[in-house]
């Protein structure tokens, strides 16, 4: 199942090759995932042409997860095929920071409109939470989401409530590094950062070995509150100084006159701005994140550097600086061969990477669900 999950449709030959089990094993196995709905067959790829065709084994995309990612201005639910396609995105506009409570109620509407259609075709397994905050990894408690201001919230045990489907939550920028690691810029790389710009600051993914690299109880990974001008520390406050006080959407937004924007309406106003205050802003900011960088290439030694958000937006309006910034700055045999990329799944990584979290019980056990 974790081969269909995340390399895509397989010839059946190459599934009793790459397992080691025999035909007849295969067969039985792919006409029960076939039975539980989470598998087809499909004609021969043409392209083989060696040896006896052999059929191809397709993720069953009518099997879905929805995935939901709060931030401070919008709440945005997708759902996701088994095979890793978004099928739907839906982005709700809040005048303020939502409550869990309105949270809960917001998305269990919206889940609730699109329950008829998913379930009459296939089957919804249940829902991924991506919350820009602390959680513990345990229980996906949300120990602290500051931006949210939410604090010790059992978001999965409420949402599963209101909607009557299970429920996982982690961190986005957890979930949406192991989405780039899948099936992204980072695919095949078993060492990467992955940092997240969104409206509520900027989180870091990491995964180390091939595994992600979570810390004790889940809370690794916080680079937006690493401090990066240290002119700002005899304030003795958390935030001031921080990286995603010094890199952050709302300057963003306001230099090219938007108030609330996704993330693809952004990134079309940065590069077609040709006013030199907008210019001059996004330097300042590509100044502070190099800062931060740096100090990630020498503390964890990635092979590759992923930024999503509107962190690549800024990073591609000019690329070479960035990466130059970093180099200047790194121990030189920390940088060797590290690569700095736009994350390659767009708007569409966080849908992405918190249905992964619904989908991983299917890889544990596929008849539980």
């Amino acid at each position: 199942m974790l081969t269909l999950l995340h390399r895509g449709a397989q010839p059946r030959s190459q599934l009793t090759a790459q397992t080691g089990l025999n035909r007849s094993t295969i067969a039985a196995l792919v006409t029960e995932l076939t039975e539980l709905g989470l598998a087809y067959e499909s004609e021969p790829d043409p392209t083989r042409q060696v040896g006896r065709p052999s059929p191809m084994v397709n993720a069953d995309a009518r099997t879905v997860a929805i995935a939901v990612n709060p931030e401070v201005d919008a709440i945005t639910i997708g759902v996701v095929g088994l095979d890793g396609a978004l099928l739907k995105r839906i982005r709700y506009e809040t005048e303020v920071s939502p409550t869990v409570a309105e949270f809960v109620k917001i998305t269990s509407v919206i889940i609730e409109s699109l329950r008829g259609e998913y379930e009459s075709a296939g089957r919804v397994i249940g829902i991924g939470v991506a919350v820009p905050g602390l959680v513990r990894v345990d229980d996906g408690l949300v120990r602290w989401a500051p931006h949210l201001l939410w604090r010790d919230e059992p978001v999965s045990q409420l949402l599963t409530a209101a909607t009557g489907y299970p429920v996982w939550t982690a961190n986005d920028a957890s979930v949406g590094a192991f989405a780039e690691h899948i099936y992204g810029a980072a695919r095949g790389i078993d060492d990467l950062i992955y940092l997240n710009g969104g409206a509520s600051g900027i989180g870091g993914g990491i995964i180390s070995d091939g595994r992600p690299l979570t810390g004790r109880a889940g809370y690794a990974g916080e680079f937006g509150h690493v401090r990066v001008e240290n002119g700002a520390a005899e304030k003795g406050t958390r935030e001031e100084g921080s990286l995603e006080t010094e890199v952050n959407r709302a300057d963003l937004l306001q230099a090219v006159g938007l108030t609330n924007a996704d993330a693809e309406t952004l990134d079309a106003a940065l590069r077609e701005s040709t006013d030199p205050a907008v210019s001059a802003l996004v330097r300042r900011q590509l100044l502070s994140l190099g800062t931060s960088l740096r100090n990630a290439v020498n503390v964890l030694n990635p092979e590759v550097i992923v930024l999503g958000g509107f962190l690549a937006s800024i990073f591609l309006t000019d690329p070479d600086f960035l990466i130059e910034r970093v180099r200047s700055q790194a121990l030189e045999a920390s940088f060797e061969g590290v690569k700095i990329l736009p994350a390659q799944l767009g708007a569409d990584l966080l849908m992405i990477g918190a249905a992964e979290l619904a989908f991983a019980a299917l890889l544990d056990d596929p008849t539980t669900l």
